[in-house]
């Protein structure tokens, strides 16, 4: 399933793994929970609990790359790198639309 078909759904978990100042000058998504990328192995089983797709996303897409590929090594397989916040939020503005 690619990452339109799962946004389309509405049964996700966006996890946005910028830093706090990043949010603060960029904007957020308000349904994103925000987890910075150097917390995200502090904060695994809270990732890790939650049902259904999890994507991550940043400024670029490097971070939620790596956010991704960790939780894969971890074993889970519903994870997927949504890219940059500013393409992620024009997909997310055009589906709603």
């Amino acid at each position: 399933m690619n990452l339109v078909d799962i946004l389309k759904e509405k049964k996700y978990h966006l996890i946005d793994v910028r830093e706090e100042m990043e949010l603060e000058i960029d904007g957020s998504i308000p349904e994103a929970a925000h987890i910075p990328l150097g917390e995200i192995e502090d904060r695994k089983q809270e990732i890790v609990n939650l049902a259904g797709p999890k994507i991550f996303f940043c400024r670029s897409g490097n971070r939620s790359g790596k956010a991704m590929e960790y939780f894969k090594a971890e074993g889970l397989t519903e994870v997927y790198n949504g890219g940059a916040y500013a393409d992620l939020q024009a997909t997310l503005d055009e589906i709603n639309s």
